[in-house]
């Protein structure tokens, strides 16, 4: 765990593409329960739904089926709308946004999820731009009037671009991509889509791929046709499952003792971001990955399942309650076959690579792994001999120089966990590290968990998984950052908890 400098660091091409679905997934994500939501009405009140079949009145209209049509015509857009102008350009932006986002929704016979993914951020974006025109040059007293007839008046008009503008090219778009993927129904190469899903996803853009792209196209297909086989494209939890379950069986060192854990937090918990680091330490298990995700897929295809709404988090809980009664079957063979296919895979690369991973000096092995800790340190730790945690790679116990209060200028006390939504990883690591600070008596230290792109420099100390570490450097550049691989159980949380320990003394 090493101080960073000052200056941020150009992330690369990686950097920004994640940014860039970062972005698109943080429209989506704070408005999830939205979505459940409709799906669950749906779900219950169609007139093919939970409640006629329990009633045994199949067929039925419900009262409350009424809800579904303009919750997902009106309510899912705008929501997206102005949760994209927010980030842009605070309320005023979201305002501003909702306002065009309408323009592209009545203009369209479709909903406009995508349209409104477009006009949230950009009517926001002008009026910033508009803002800046007059700032500091208003005469005290018309600040209110001047503020709010320029963003009525923007407002209006981006809602008429909308309208006659961007809502009929998003009609055209959204018809070539359901074009698309009836296309690739039909021939039977929708399976071939998880070559790009699952790499994209252990390079944690996994919310951008499914909450950025999926969801919006699979809540149209789902309106249309009742289910949706794009929820399940990057969500099924069978791949990650089957990787996790070979580490536990053929696994080595500590890979092997935490990964009864990870399965726990994975499959039930739906946080699939917990298996990321086991295929980044072995990349050539990537096939394992798309070889249970394209079986997955295949399966969904040949049953026609698919779910209602989006299974968010990816749990097998949340999977199974946006499932229909009659896509039930096909949905378990899903998971159940992705997670054998990739558990075979797996345990085959893992086996065939296991004798030179423990001839590997200290790999796996949790002694030496300690020992090599220790000896980054400078110091031996009494609370390094009790690790259960994942094996950090070797080239960074190379940087591993230990923090000390007297290499930190500023005294910790704002510690800030990180990940792409800032929900699901980075507040289970938050918890750890928040009890671990607690059990050592320690006070006034703050520990809370954010998504990267509403980082500040008010963070003293920035926790990141590792692949995430150079877009945190570029939102706090000023803060201290720890790069870490699991943010279930790290080594590099009890070098925090030294380090505040000390500083507090």
């Amino acid at each position: 765990m090493t101080a960073t400098s000052v200056e941020p660091k150009r992330g690369g091409a990686r950097v920004g593409v994640q940014r860039f679905g970062s972005f698109l997934s943080n429209m989506v994500l704070p408005n999830i329960a939205a979505f459940i939501a409709w799906g669950l009405i749906t779900a219950i009140f169609i007139p093919d739904g939970w409640w006629n079949l329990i009633a045994g009145t199949q067929g039925a209209e419900q009262p409350l089926a009424a809800l579904v049509g303009p919750m997902i015509t009106y309510l899912l857009p705008l929501l997206i709308a102005n949760t994209g102008g927010r980030l842009v350009y605070g309320v005023r932006g979201g305002v501003v946004g909702t306002i065009a986002a309408m323009g592209v929704i009545v203009g369209s016979s479709i909903p406009m999820f995508l349209g409104a993914m477009i006009m949230g951020p950009l009517a926001a974006w002008v009026m910033k731009q508009v803002d800046r025109i007059w700032d500091g040059k208003i005469k005290a007293g018309f600040e209110m009037l001047v503020n709010n007839f320029s963003a009525g008046i923007l407002g209006m008009l981006l809602a008429i671009l909308g309208f006659f503008g961007i809502a009929p090219a998003v009609t055209f778009l959204s018809g070539l991509l359901e074009q698309g993927v009836d296309f690739l129904v039909s021939v039977g190469l929708l399976p071939l889509v998880s070559l790009f899903i699952e790499p994209g996803k252990v390079l944690f853009l996994n919310n951008a791929i499914n909450q950025g792209v999926l969801t919006p196209l699979g809540t149209v297909q789902a309106q249309e046709d009742g289910q949706s086989i794009l929820f399940l494209l990057e969500a099924n939890p069978g791949p990650g499952l089957g990787i996790l379950l070979a580490f536990a069986i053929f696994g080595i060192g500590l890979f092997r003792s935490s990964a009864p854990g990870a399965i726990l937090i994975q499959f039930i918990g739906g946080i699939h971001e917990i298996y990321f680091p086991y295929v980044l330490s072995k990349p050539i298990l990537i096939l394992a990955a798309i070889a249970g995700g394209m079986t997955g897929v295949f399966t969904n295809v040949v049953f026609g399942s698919g779910l209602r709404a989006p299974a968010s988090p990816g749990s097998i809980i949340a999977v199974l309650i946006q499932t229909p009664l009659g896509s039930m079957v096909g949905v378990i063979l899903s998971v159940v076959l992705s997670a054998a296919v990739s558990f075979v895979v797996a345990a085959v690369i893992l086996r065939a690579s296991r004798k030179r991973d423990l001839e590997r000096e200290g790999a796996g092995d949790l002694a030496a792994a300690v020992a090599r800790t220790e000896a980054a340190k400078g110091k031996s730790s009494s609370v390094l001999s009790g690790l259960g945690a994942q094996a950090e790679r070797a080239e960074d116990d190379a940087e591993v120089a230990g923090i000390t209060s007297t290499a930190v200028a500023t005294k910790v006390q704002n510690i800030v966990f990180a990940c792409d939504a800032g929900m699901g990883s980075s507040a289970m690591g938050a918890t750890v590290l928040r009890n671990k600070i607690k059990k050592a008596g320690i006070e006034g230290v703050t520990v809370v968990n954010k998504a990267i792109d509403t980082l500040d420099d008010s963070a003293d100390l920035v926790i990141t998984q590792r692949e995430l570490t150079p877009r945190a450097e570029q939102r706090a550049p000023h803060a201290q950052h720890v790069s870490v691989d699991n943010f279930m159980n790290s080594p590099r949380y009890d070098e925090v908890v030294t380090l505040v320990a000390e500083q507090n003394k």
